[in-house]
């Protein structure tokens, strides 16, 4: 590391490959340089003239030219190209998910060299001020003791063009899974992260239910935590027109969040107290509602690269550590796992059971058409 410059490589040149690597390049990330790009294609280097470019990944960590590296590969190749960076001693920045699997992760994050090294998760929505607005509510008491979460999440249509679009879309052996590890990581994040992990999970996860994919296109989860609330997660690619509502029920009141809306219903007196003191038969407890504001949704993928610049030059907090990255992962293959298995499922989950039966999808995936392996 020249002085307080991050030289940092960026690995798979697809869309958000190169939006990290033009980000940087645009001197947007104060002490961050682009030293290096890589892909095995050739051709997509092109647009970034006058950088140094690798095919191989191990070239490029053996180059001795940069300082850390930024993962945007399709989601199997996180892990190894993650381990090989770290055990090379560089700064990793993975895209989500950290893997595939959570026994992955666990490999992902002892792959660390020293404790120095940074391992950060570009879970941009964490910089989002409407996001930690909700979460500072939960986590300092506003709902009290909170009943339950509804989050319907259905605004990630896809068009079968878009499954249709590169072989490995849609697949087990391409992606491990639909739209719970490709669309939704930053979803399940933002869950775990306001409201704690669960204690278990029952889902029901559709396979190609809206397009001719392997993998899951629409989920419906029930949550139940510790504290007693309970939760229902869905979310679907096949859906339009969909949305984005988070519903939160609690004894002080409710909150929706949707369209960029945030309406925070505020009971005068706590329901448990109410109930336990009201001689009127059908009442609810007096409420007053208001709107709550933010200015934006922050600095988003710039802040995360921004983030993980100053946690290695200065050591400043991450958004998102490692460690963190495996809940949203444990999250989605609790959900696959529930539905393969017929059951509700306690976290923390097997992860060895999740990864056989995973390895089942895809040895059968790659049996029917091999070209898709």
């Amino acid at each position: 590391m020249c002085a307080n410059k991050v030289r940092i490589g960026v690995v798979g040149l697809g869309i958000m490959g190169s939006s990290h690597a033009r980000t940087i390049l645009s001197g947007n990330v104060e002490n961050a340089e682009l030293a290096a790009v890589c892909d095995s294609d050739a051709s997509r280097a092109q647009q970034f003239p006058g950088i140094r470019h690798f095919l191989e990944v191990g070239d490029m960590i053996a180059s001795g030219t940069i300082d850390a590296v930024i993962i945007a590969t399709p989601h199997y190749g996180h892990v190894p190209v993650g381990v090989a960076a770290l055990g090379a001693g560089l700064h990793v920045l993975v895209e989500k998910p950290l893997s595939v699997t959570s026994a992955e992760c666990d490999r992902f994050i002892a792959a660390r060299k020293s404790p120095k090294q940074v391992i950060a998760i570009m879970f941009n929505q964490r910089t989002d001020p409407w996001f930690a607005r909700i979460r500072n509510m939960v986590q300092g008491g506003e709902f009290g003791r909170i009943v339950r979460m509804n989050w319907t999440v259905t605004d990630w249509f896809r068009p079968n063009v878009y499954y249709a679009s590169a072989t490995w879309r849609g697949t087990w052996n391409g992606e491990g899974g639909g739209v719970l590890v490709n669309q939704c990581p930053h979803n399940l994040d933002l869950l775990q992260w306001i409201f704690g992990m669960p204690k278990s999970v029952r889902a029901f996860c559709h396979f190609g239910k809206y397009h001719a994919i392997e993998v899951e296109d629409e989920v419906t989860a029930y949550l139940e935590f510790e504290s007693g609330a309970t939760g229902i997660f869905v979310t679907s690619t096949g859906e339009a027109p969909g949305t984005n509502r988070l519903e939160i029920a609690g004894d002080k009141g409710r909150l929706i969040y949707e369209n960029g809306k945030l309406v925070f219903v505020r009971n005068e007196i706590a329901t448990s107290e109410f109930s336990r003191t009201t001689k009127d038969l059908f009442a609810p407890p007096p409420s007053s509602a208001s709107e709550i504001t933010c200015p934006d949704h922050g600095g988003q993928h710039r802040a995360i690269l921004q983030n993980f610049v100053a946690a290695i030059v200065g050591g400043e907090a991450l958004f998102a550590q490692a460690e963190e990255g495996k809940r949203s992962v444990e999250l989605a293959n609790a959900m696959l796992l529930s539905t393969w298995t017929g059951q509700t499922i306690n976290f923390p989950i097997d992860a060895g059971l999740f990864t056989k039966t995973l390895r089942q999808r895809c040895e059968e995936s790659a049996a029917r058409s091999p070209k898709r392996a």
